[in-house]
């Protein structure tokens, strides 16, 4: 009997641990380093024409050429230009083209919009104020790194919202994310006739449509503000 408990007792004080370190991870480690060009932040992309995508060629930039991409703070003020405007770099054999601006229009999140951009073996995802982006760049590592675009708490004058991180891998034609890089497939998106779905964790499926503009109430994120107040302002 006090082995069971010996050991219930030390399965409890690991889980305790591990959830302990993952949420100081997710909440107080240091930031991600903004790497995302200051132009393309400044920028307005809600004025583009999504249905004219770049050629990809090879005549431009790689992939690799180009700093990497990653959300500002918890989340960007307006829609910004894109990551990979000046990349031409054909994409690899096993990847699809699903580039575009895309909203969802059946499923679990209709009405999301997203834009995404690919140049070789780079994806960059940008929708409701975060930017994804994953793939060979000059600044940072292959899997995307920045925060999850909502203020969860804040602690004084101080926001926090979780940080993210997640490979791009293709395989037969889908885009699985990988939680951290070797983790589990947490998001697939891949391409049905004309449509782009999105399979999320949560376990709903959007099916999305192509769109050439992005709708004016898009252009700034919608203000989220913080679920839980601690501490003392």
């Amino acid at each position: 009997m006090k082995r069971i408990v010996r050991f219930l007792v030390g399965t409890v004080v690991l889980l305790v641990l591990f959830f302990g370190v993952g949420f100081w991870i997710v909440f107080f480690s240091e930031r991600p380093p903004l790497e995302t060009d200051p132009l393309t932040l400044a920028g307005d992309g809600s004025k583009l024409n999504y249905c004219e995508l770049p050629v990809l060629d090879g005549s431009g930039k790689l992939a690799a050429g180009i700093p990497k991409g990653n959300t500002p703070g918890c989340g960007y003020d307006h829609f910004p230009l894109p990551v990979l405007a000046e990349c031409t770099e054909p994409l690899p054999e096993a990847a699809d083209d699903i580039r575009g601006l895309w909203i969802g229009v059946e499923g679990g999140h209709t009405g999301h919009v997203e834009r995404v951009e690919q140049c070789g073996s780079r994806v960059v995802v940008t929708a409701a104020g975060i930017i994804h982006d994953g793939g060979p760049n000059s600044t940072g590592g292959l899997t995307s790194n920045d925060t999850e675009g909502a203020v969860l708490f804040t602690m004084g004058d101080r926001e926090y919202c979780p940080r993210t991180s997640a490979s791009m891998i293709w395989s037969e034609g889908v885009l699985d994310f990988h939680v951290f890089g070797w983790g589990p497939v947490v998001v697939r998106r891949y391409m049905d006739g004309e449509q782009l779905l999105w399979e999320y964790a949560d376990g709903s499926i959007t099916r999305m449509d192509r769109l050439c503009q992005l709708p004016e109430e898009h252009k700034y994120p919608r203000p989220r503000g913080p679920r839980y107040q601690l501490g003392w302002n």
